[in-house]
């Protein structure tokens, strides 16, 4: 189903290209032995959810939900405040993430939807975690020096630099062995991985008590509309929630270069060819006969087509989400029975790990 996605760029690592190679065979074997996997994934509770967290990794999700994987989906609220001060707008973004999930097809009988704070064994997991990583090896992860980047800090807070022991403990806790996302997510699970690997080291004598997850690729990751990684920070993101007309505004905002004839080129010509791509993830049709159809037409004439596929691609998710926001008490109620089922496996795993340690005293 997924084996015809282009993930190579030509400057991958060695880890990056095993992965890309593993993927497609990951995929089919969620496809024909979904028992064997239990999928941990979520979000940063910093806002709605866009057209590219949809691609890259919400479509999967319903993929493998419908396939019969168990999957666990975390509202990372802590980590919303590794690069800001302000908490006053979490409550909101937990419900808007829940109702753009709900939206897409996530099915909470399915599903576990739940809230990292209202987690404390899983929380607590961090500290033993916390002593198997040395700082230099949070310090080299690429992923959170770009978030560092991007915040715009002038200085690092003990939660930004431990961001990838977080994501550790919410995808061990419940023993989670598959993550989808993108490449950016590569280091987190190599620390991960590193983390378990470890731990069962030291406490389980050698023993997997702990998997060592994969990361499951799902699509290549798309720009914003202004050519930088579609961010919600960043203000270029077409959301789910948007109405027609401000997706067709912000389409048309896109930026593009001065070459009028519309090829495939992501070398050289990136911006044009991530509206290609935004073009054939919603129509399934390949991105150089989309080029081809175009040609010397120009990014107009693009622009216009693509308005136009993603709105009639996006009409039902838009629809079922009006129907939904209403429904405040359903979507508290969604969140407080995946808390409690969170907060049941949570306190299992951190109870087995505190009796491996000798840390259990009466």
């Amino acid at each position: 189903m997924f084996n015809d996605l282009n993930y190579n760029t030509g400057n991958e690592t060695d880890s990056l290209k095993e992965c890309i190679a593993r993927s497609p065979i990951l995929w089919n074997e969620l496809e024909k032995h979904p028992e064997k996997f239990r999928v941990l994934t979520g979000e940063r509770t910093t806002g709605a959810l866009h057209i590219g967290h949809y691609f890259g990794s919400l479509k999967s999700r319903v993929t493998l939900q419908n396939w019969g994987v168990e999957m666990f989906l975390v509202l990372a609220d802590y980590q919303a405040i590794t690069d800001r001060i302000s908490t006053e707008r979490l409550k909101e973004s937990v419900f808007e993430i829940i109702l753009d999930y709900l939206a897409v097809g996530i099915q909470p009988k399915k599903t576990t939807i739940f809230c990292h704070s209202m987690i404390p064994a899983l929380n607590q997991l961090m500290l033993p975690f916390l002593s198997v990583v040395s700082m230099s090896e949070l310090q080299r992860n690429p992923t959170v020096k770009e978030e560092i980047a991007l915040s715009g800090a002038k200085s690092v807070s003990g939660l930004m630099m431990t961001y990838p022991v977080h994501q550790a403990a919410d995808i061990l806790f419940c023993k989670g062995n598959i993550v989808p996302g993108g490449k950016d997510q590569l280091p987190h699970i190599e620390i991960t991985r590193l983390i378990a690997r470890r731990i069962n080291n030291m406490y389980f004598n050698e023993k997997k008590f702990f998997p060592e997850p994969e990361l499951l690729l799902s699509a290549p990751i798309l720009l914003g509309i202004d050519g930088r990684k579609m961010g919600k920070s960043l203000h270029n993101a077409i959301y789910l929630k948007m109405t027609a007309d401000e997706t067709a505004q912000l389409i048309k905002q896109a930026k593009t270069d001065s070459n009028i004839n519309i090829t495939y080129d992501p070398n050289d010509r990136p911006e044009i060819a991530n509206l290609l791509r935004l073009y054939s993830l919603c129509t399934g049709i390949a991105l150089e006969v989309l080029a081809s159809q175009i040609e010397d037409r120009g990014a107009a004439v693009l622009k216009r087509n693509l308005t136009e596929a993603v709105n009639e691609y996006f009409k039902p998710i838009r629809e079922r989400r009006n129907q939904l926001k209403s429904e405040t008490d359903l979507i508290w109620k969604i969140l407080k029975e995946g808390n409690i089922k969170a907060n049941e496996i949570a306190n299992q795993t951190l109870s087995d790990l505190s009796q491996a340690m000798h840390m259990q005293y009466y």
